[in-house]
């Protein structure tokens, strides 16, 4: 499961990312959780060239007749995403990446649950895959995503046995590409190397949805 992230990541290094320039003013952000707008890089929709733009976390169906039902949709299994009915036309041409910082879980410990700082190894953003979908039975048309998850990593095991699926910088254009042929992309859907993250426990205050501020990505003492 991927239920909360951080991205406090500067425009030129997302530039850089994804060879593009950002246009959107952005603002570190330490402690995203579900139901909230979050940055997503995909093909235009209307020319095809790369954008970065807000999508509010927790899918809805094109088909469905409550947008509630994005609240239990923030995350999707990658080994049934081109099966399952709410995900699989997403799978097919609405993909997306979603840069963070580093995520978070839960590890069961005597005392309660600990909370974990997941970041790369080498300080780069990680590129979340991600689907998008809009929907268009309410007052104003709704862009919503959901992040997809795979199993752990030996590093992630321990903490938990799942983790989000992060497309690797090569395997960016492929994924996000609505003409890639769905089966050449399951290959991408795998556990990140484990060398190339680090993971540490942090405060408890992560827990606290409207807490956002620095010191949740720090080291506990």
């Amino acid at each position: 499961m991927c239920g909360r992230f951080a991205l406090a990541t500067d425009k030129k290094t997302l530039e850089m990312l994804y060879d593009m320039e950002v246009l959107l003013d952005l603002h570190p952000r330490y402690n995203i959780a579900p139901s909230q707008n979050i940055l997503a890089l995909r093909p235009s929709p209307a020319t095809g060239k790369r954008e970065l733009v807000y999508l509010r976390w927790g899918l809805v169906p094109f088909w469905a007749e409550d947008s509630a039902v994005g609240s239990r949709m923030i995350n999707a299994r990658a080994e049934t995403v081109p099966e399952k009915p709410a995900f699989r036309e997403a799978f097919k041409k609405r993909r997306v990446v979603i840069p963070a910082s580093g995520f978070f879980e839960w590890k069961q410990e005597e005392g309660g649950k600990q909370p974990y700082y997941i970041t790369g190894a080498d300080g780069r953003p990680f590129s979340l895959a991600g689907l998008w979908e809009r929907w268009d039975k309410g007052p104003e048309p709704l862009e919503t995503c959901t992040i997809l998850t795979t199993g752990a990593n030996s590093l992630l095991a321990p903490i938990h046995d799942r983790m989000p699926v992060i497309i690797k910088p090569q395997d960016i254009g492929q994924w996000i590409d609505p003409g890639s042929d769905p089966g050449s992309l399951t290959g991408l859907l795998q556990p990140y190397p484990e060398a190339a993250m680090t993971a540490y426990p942090v405060s408890r205050e992560v827990n606290k949805p409207v807490s956002d501020k620095p010191d949740l990505i720090k080291p506990l003492t």
